[in-house]
């Protein structure tokens, strides 16, 4: 299934005055890098995909329509897939998005 370009417009709009910005095509979706590190995606499941702090994970996986992203039926720690009904709203998008984009910009460029 392509990810949703809706979606992908919207994170877009949020991640647009970012610096360092790279736009990516990957696994059959599409995700922005902020000087080299994942920030956000639109996977290929229609979910937003954020990437997060291993400390922070647990916390964001309580928040309605977070789930782990699951590579071997085990959950990457860092990665949150948040479904496409909590992210309908402006608001919950760029809040979510700004959290990706807020941990990739804490790390060091690659």
């Amino acid at each position: 299934m392509p990810y949703d370009e809706s979606l992908a417009e919207r994170i877009r709009d949020v991640l647009t005055t970012a610096s360092g910005l790279v736009e990516k095509k990957m696994f059959g979706g599409i995700g922005w890098t902020l000087f080299g590190h994942m920030a956000a995606g639109a996977h290929s499941d229609g979910r937003l995909m954020i990437r997060c702090s291993k400390a922070d994970f647990p916390a964001l996986l309580k928040e309605p329509g977070a789930n782990g992203l699951m590579r071997g039926g085990k959950p990457l720690t860092g990665w949150v897939l948040v479904d496409a009904d909590a992210v309908e709203d402006d608001e919950a998008l760029t809040m979510w998005v700004g959290r990706g984009r807020d941990y990739a910009s804490s790390l060091p460029p690659k």
